[in-house]
């Protein structure tokens, strides 16, 4: 994770003066140290693939340069970044669809496990393209609290501080989520079976 050196020139303010090139890259920065992982993490939750992380980590410090000047404290850095997050996720999966790339396109970079033949590694990886497949079918913000909840085990109380809703919000598109998790789930076994079956 790295922030290339010319990211910023300067910062406009909200009264249209300039300040230094100095102070602006001071505090996208400070920012970007205090946040990198974070914004690397939840742009994974919102299906980011891999070799696309460092490009896309930096739109969003681009725009975290461009909009600094409209934070103005109300909400936590990292709900204001998440935001931020998700605009440039949409952007990024709209690039995908138009160059009608899918996560069906990306080999699964899986380590060996240790003590495990080859054959399960394999099955372990497509299971794994199955997952990221299935997830790429639901909207964004039911994926990002799908993520957070069901495989980074985050608790509610937590996602909700992140997205800045009310807990309550995050307990319906939970189930919502879960419910797309299930209908992708559904499409996806009777592809297969209708694919096993012109096979035989």
């Amino acid at each position: 994770m790295s922030v290339s050196a010319n990211l910023v020139d300067c910062v406009v303010v909200s009264d249209g003066t300039r300040a230094s090139v100095d102070e602006a890259c001071a505090a996208v920065t400070r920012i970007y140290e205090g946040n990198a992982e974070f914004v690397w993490n939840s742009l994974q939750r919102l299906g980011v693939k891999s070799p696309d992380l460092d490009d896309v980590s930096q739109e969003v410090f681009v725009v975290v340069h461009q909009r600094l000047h409209t934070f103005d404290g109300t909400a936590k850095m990292t709900t204001w970044l998440f935001g931020i997050c998700m605009r440039v996720a949409s952007a990024y999966r709209r690039r995908a669809f138009r160059r009608n790339e899918t996560s069906v396109s990306e080999t699964p970079q899986t380590a060996m496990s240790e003590g495990a033949s080859p054959e399960e590694d394999l099955a372990t990886a497509q299971s794994r393209q199955r997952l990221e497949m299935i997830l790429d079918e639901l909207e964004l913000e039911k994926r990002a609290v799908f993520v957070m909840f069901e495989i980074d085990e985050m608790p509610c109380e937590e996602i909700a501080l992140i997205l800045g809703v009310p807990i309550g919000t995050v307990y319906s598109r939970l189930h919502a989520a879960r419910s797309s998790f299930q209908k992708a789930l559904a499409r996806m076994h009777a592809r297969e079976a209708r694919r096993e079956a012109w096979l035989r």
